[in-house]
């Protein structure tokens, strides 16, 4: 008998031990789902320290070149200084969650919005290969140009079995990843804009920068994103 229950407890063991291998805090399912309550929460933070402050914002210094979706990162240790906060949310990024928690519009109606930084990481897998390939070669892997000085990555000179590609925070669809004439890596984000243009009213003109019509109407910043505008009812790169 002692044995039969020796034998029942080994693969229960086991399983626990895996799962706890492969499963960690941090891949949580709780920690990986847009959580509107903590995203509210933030919100309510933010406007209480922009009111405190007289209109300043709790976030991180950042360079002037940094692209506009990421630049003004909430600073949540300065909301805990203040005693705004007590918790950093559990989808955040410093509390092991994949999202950073950015502003958008900081000077007119400061909103937050979140950066998936599953986008970020799959930037960053090509961009390692990219970078490997141009200590090589004078010119960065260009394949299919689809607007003037805008590429399709040739995922062939990278060692790459498809062109590479993210998920999308806002359809789940494949969105391209593509570059510039420098070999910048950006998403092309024109399959959610097109979705975006019938779905939400809108009042915007050629020239407008219509990418703000994906981080005001979901939780989400259009992050590694170049400008897009509209022509013809479509979304075009506003070059």
């Amino acid at each position: 008998m002692k044995n039969t229950y020796i034998k029942l407890l080994c693969p229960l063991l086991m399983i626990f031990l895996l799962t706890g291998c492969l499963f960690p805090d941090s891949e949580l399912s709780k920690n990986k789902q847009p959580n509107e309550s903590q995203l509210e929460e933030v919100q309510t933070a933010v406007d209480q320290y922009h009111e405190q402050t007289q209109g300043l914002l709790p976030i991180q210094t950042k360079s002037s070149d940094t692209p506009i979706f990421q630049k003004y990162l909430v600073d949540f240790q300065v909301l805990k200084e203040q005693n705004i906060m007590t918790e950093i949310p559990g989808t955040a990024y410093q509390n092991g969650g994949i999202y950073q928690y950015t502003i958008i519009t900081p000077e007119d109606n400061p909103r937050v919005k979140l950066i998936d930084l599953r986008v970020s990481d799959a930037i960053r897998e090509v961009s390692v290969k990219l970078n490997a390939y141009r200590n090589e070669h004078i010119y960065p892997p260009f394949g299919k140009e689809i607007a003037e000085g805008i590429f399709r990555v040739d995922h062939e000179k990278l060692g790459l079995e498809s062109p590479p590609h993210i998920e999308s925070p806002y359809s789940k669809e494949n969105l391209p990843i593509i570059m510039d004439t420098e070999g910048n890596l950006y998403v092309d984000y024109r399959i959610d804009l097109t979705r975006a243009l019938k779905e939400y009213e809108d009042d915007f003109e050629e020239g407008d920068d219509i990418r703000y019509l994906l981080a005001e109407n979901t939780p989400f910043a259009p992050v590694y994103s170049l400008p897009y505008t509209i022509k013809d009812g479509e979304p075009v790169f506003d070059q």
